[in-house]
């Protein structure tokens, strides 16, 4: 008797792992509005989308007509070297990207709360050092309003066995 209840246990075991977790993609289904029928966008993932799209194009693909694309001209910049705007942003980056080359963004970590999106992003320089940088936006509309950025030399040896990333 107990080798027929274990047999029943697993084969029921199989059949939740199916058709109770198997059949699932992982993708989250769109969200649809029961009165409207009509798709719920989540603000928090198309901001998401758009801080790394713009990021990639900015700062990997070296192109500043991500500006335009993304921010918006009222933007406000709270690092202490780049002015307000967003043409002032452009020509802070026309002198950073000279002689750069295009790179893949490395996003180690992204997470969005309400209009604010945090982005970290291991940034290799070009004298073979790695620098840890956390940029936090602020979106309006779609656009980036806003920005925080802070950044940290990654050191050669650590105090623990934990990497920044």
């Amino acid at each position: 008797m107990e080798k027929r209840n274990k047999c029943i246990l697993i084969g029921y075991g199989f059949l939740l792992g199916v058709f109770g977790f198997g059949c699932s993609s992982g993708a989250k289904p769109p969200l649809i509005d029961k009165d409207t029928s009509v798709e719920v966008v989540d603000v928090k993932e198309t901001n998401k989308k758009v801080v790394l799209d713009f990021y990639q194009q900015m700062f990997g693909d070296k192109d500043t007509a991500a500006v335009d694309k993304y921010i918006l001209p009222s933007y406000i910049q709270h690092n202490p070297d780049v002015p307000d705007g967003a043409e002032a942003f452009k020509s802070a980056a026309v002198k950073w990207f000279k002689g750069s080359p295009k790179i893949k963004i490395d996003a180690q970590h992204i997470a969005a709360e309400g209009d604010l999106v945090f982005l970290h992003v291991r940034d290799k320089n070009a004298n073979g050092t790695v620098t840890s940088t956390i940029d936090i936006f602020r979106l309006e509309g779609g656009k980036i309003a806003e920005h925080w950025d802070v950044r940290q030399q990654v050191p050669v040896h650590a105090a623990n066995k934990h990497p920044m990333f």
